[in-house]
């Protein structure tokens, strides 16, 4: 069996709040994060997981020029949960040097860019703080969280839509096991823009209503936004371990996955035997569950390939919308939750379980002895990625 990579940190924000506390306690509750939309740059009619006080956040001194909704959301995720500390602590230990930066994003600052076009079309030149690099291109958000954090390790972005925040775990694990880092600090930042909500309603892929995974009468996505990071360690120090991760890519259509999820199934069964676990040792699976017609069917296929009817599983999807490039980054942190506290949220915006799904999906929230969690990210393309998290104890 390969060597532990160990989870040392965490930090999520999301709809359901800036933190791990909020987090948890709208997953014990079954509470949602998911509100009418009120991102008025898009006046569209769906529901949305908004963040609050992203507007109001103000960079760091030095870092104005990644001044974008993205960046500003980055910034209040990595403030939470003491993460920063710990961070810090590693750099003590290795090096700044020593410790990477990698993360996930599918949009990036594009909302800079868009609303610098808007300028652009209305008084015919660009806005004067208007900073591609540091705002819209993908480097932009980990050169910026490299920068925030005194990081002098290897950084890069992976930018594979769905799947771009559950992918940094398996890039982060090969840097460790290759000693090209001591300790990397993973994550996913995407926030709400313009590209995205009419873009995924021009695809038709966005409810009017809360997103309902698994529901029988579930027609579309709500989208959200969201920032989580981790850092990971190859040296013990964690209750958590990261002990498999899959990849796969079908290719099979371009916005649509393969009809019998084949791709979902490969990377499902590759972090099972990354981590040399079976799948009954699963306790319960983190779907990618989006609440499209097509994407929830393709996913109950691929599950009881790999696992049968027996292992719980839900989408919290419904409590956080749809994060795209955050969502692995935010679903992973749901996982560790899972492991902690003992705990398998609900489907808790599913009223009535599509009958021609056949996934033991999980309504309401409950206790459960939680060893191991399986957390599914599958993007455009065909772009696959399932993680593999662990107690130690386990």
């Amino acid at each position: 069996m390969p060597s532990p990579i160990y989870l040392s940190a965490l930090t999520a924000t999301s709809a359901l709040g800036a933190g791990l506390d909020a987090t948890l306690d709208a997953l014990q509750s079954g509470r949602s994060g998911l509100r009418a939309n009120d991102f008025q740059l898009a006046p569209i009619d769906t529901w949305i997981g908004r963040v609050d006080g992203v507007e109001e956040e103000q960079l760091a001194s030095g870092l104005a020029d990644y001044a974008c909704r993205n960046n500003k959301l980055a910034q209040l995720g990595l403030r939470q949960d003491g993460f920063i500390d710990a961070v810090n602590r590693a750099k003590e230990a290795y090096g700044a040097h020593r410790v990477g930066v990698i993360v996930g994003t599918s949009t990036s600052g594009v909302l800079e860019t868009e609303l610098a076009y808007r300028s652009y079309s209305k008084n015919g030149a660009w806005p004067e703080n208007i900073r591609y690099r540091e705002q819209h291109n993908l480097f932009g958000l980990a050169d910026f969280v490299r920068r925030y954090l005194g990081l002098q390790g290897p950084a890069h972005v992976i930018s594979t839509a769905c799947s771009s925040s559950a992918k940094v775990f398996a890039s982060a694990a090969r840097f460790l096991r290759q000693d090209l880092c001591d300790a990397v600090v993973v994550g996913g930042v995407d926030s709400l823009s313009l590209t995205t909500l009419y873009g995924f309603t021009a695809l038709e892929l966005v409810s009017t209503q809360a997103c309902r995974p698994w529901d029988a009468h579930r027609n579309g996505i709500s989208i959200g936004e969201a920032a989580g990071f981790a850092l990971l360690e190859k040296q013990e120090g964690s209750d958590i371990l990261l002990t498999g991760y899959g990849e796969s890519s079908d290719a099979y259509h371009m916005s649509t996955p393969h009809p019998q999820g084949k791709g979902a199934a490969q990377a499902m069964q590759a972090a099972l035997q990354r981590a040399q676990l079976q799948p009954g040792q699963i306790d319960y699976i983190n779907l990618h569950g989006t609440g499209t017609p097509s994407n929830d069917a393709s996913e109950d296929l691929a599950v009881l390939e790999v696992f049968g009817a027996e292992v719980p599983c839900s989408s919290t999807k419904g409590a956080t919308g749809h994060t795209l490039g955050a969502a692995g980054m935010m679903e992973a942190a749901i996982s560790v939750l899972c492991l902690r506290h003992g705990l398998i949220p609900g489907g808790g915006s599913t009223t009535q379980i599509d009958p021609q799904l056949k996934a033991n999906f999980v309504r309401h929230t409950k206790t459960a002895t939680v060893r191991h969690v399986l957390s599914n990210s599958f993007g455009f393309g065909g772009n696959n990625c399932s993680l593999l998290f662990s107690r130690m104890d386990a």
